[in-house]
């Protein structure tokens, strides 16, 4: 199982990724130097969103569609339709 996901960062800025295990992936953007290079300096990150996916070849579809063909306000409301 794969999980795309988003958190907002401290800076109210946005982050998305791929993660086989949710939790553990959060904890690392949080605490390690294993969270991405973007996150790190924009801690505490808050997962906001995520979908699962049954391989990497969706999720990752999935990331780059999120990620590269959405706008700031087009991820806000997935996060908020997600949410109500």
């Amino acid at each position: 199982m794969y999980f795309v996901y988003i958190v907002r960062c401290a800076d109210d800025t946005l982050y998305t990724g791929i993660a086989t295990e949710l939790e553990r992936r959060i904890e690392e953007h949080n605490v390690s130097d294993k969270g991405a290079k973007y996150t790190r300096t924009r801690r505490p990150v808050v997962l906001v969103y995520h979908e699962s996916y049954e391989t990497r070849s969706e999720a990752s579809r999935r990331e780059y569609h999120i990620k590269k063909r959405m706008s700031r306000s087009e991820k806000l409301l997935l996060v908020r339709n997600a949410n109500t």
